[in-house]
């Protein structure tokens, strides 16, 4: 078995505004010490979104705030993954629960958590997620939350118990408790200027896949302009940050996947993101 360590070497600190240089680290591969995580990084994954972050590709999602198992049935198997939102939206986990059930295996099941509680992190990996997004991860002691109660020991302190995980990832001969691990995705949701400064610490806690920097909550925290300097100076700082400690990095902004007006110059770099295009040209029924 490989390994894990949580790395927590004391980054350079850097005021907002001032030009990033990280060591030549941050040249490896983006995600490199994702795939050195895995158990069997040769197995393809059930996690076909985690996957496309490992082949280098950007993944795009659709969000249910709400109980329609019909309408997530059918945007499911056009998007990267599906963003369940339990932060600021009503449902319950029974209402995520039944969505996943009614199309069992169909598409990459995410929540979006309202804490990072391990009785939060663990209705919705029992449920079926594939993946789990902590909001407003500010501290180290947080992301070790949401990375330890997303996966099962020796990796993580995930509880085991009969759910319906297991019954809709565990067939075709696949093993739900030796694979889930390498499968979930586990994303730190970076959203004020303290989680910025942390940036790098955040990523380099073992299980940490991704830095999910914020654009609303960014704005909403510092009422900087997304044109000004100071703004892109965060990303950059979240964005070096993450590829130092060889995690992904993206954006709530789908438009800094592309160079355009709204985009960066730097959009290859950018990978996991709220919104944007389907994968096959779907177009969402209008509900």
């Amino acid at each position: 078995m490989r390994e894990r360590r949580v790395i927590l070497t004391a980054g350079v600190a850097i005021t907002l505004g001032l030009a990033v240089a990280w060591p030549a680290a941050a040249q490896r591969e983006q995600g490199w010490a994702v795939r050195e995580s895995l158990t069997n990084p040769d197995v393809p994954l059930y996690n076909t979104a985690k996957q496309k972050l490992l082949d280098g590709g950007q993944v795009f999602t659709y969000t249910i705030a709400s109980l329609d198992t019909e309408f997530y049935c059918e945007v499911a198997p056009h998007y990267d993954f599906i963003f369940f939102e339990m932060q600021h939206s009503t449902m319950s986990w029974a209402d995520v629960e039944a969505m996943i059930a009614a199309c069992p295996g169909v598409g990459v099941p995410m929540v979006r958590l309202p804490d990072v509680l391990e009785g939060s992190i663990q209705k919705a990996t029992d449920i079926g997620a594939l993946g789990v997004i902590g909001p407003t991860i500010n501290t180290i002691e947080q992301a070790t939350a949401l990375a330890q109660f997303s996966r099962f020991p020796p990796d993580g302190r995930r509880s085991a118990g009969r759910n319906q995980a297991t019954r809709i990832w565990g067939g075709s001969g696949i093993n739900y408790r030796q694979t889930i691990n390498d499968n979930m995705l586990v994303v730190a949701q970076i959203e004020t200027p303290i989680a910025v400064e942390e940036a790098y610490h955040i990523a380099s806690v073992a299980g940490i896949d991704v830095l999910w920097a914020s654009n609303g909550d960014l704005g909403n925290f510092t009422g900087l302009s997304p044109s000004s300097p100071e703004w892109h100076a965060m990303f950059d700082k979240v964005k070096e940050g993450a590829l130092r400690a060889g995690k992904f990095v993206g954006s709530t902004s789908a438009g800094y996947a592309s160079t355009g007006p709204n985009g960066r110059p730097d959009a290859a770099d950018w990978r996991f993101f709220y919104g944007g295009p389907s994968m096959d040209g779907f177009q969402p029924r209008r509900r």
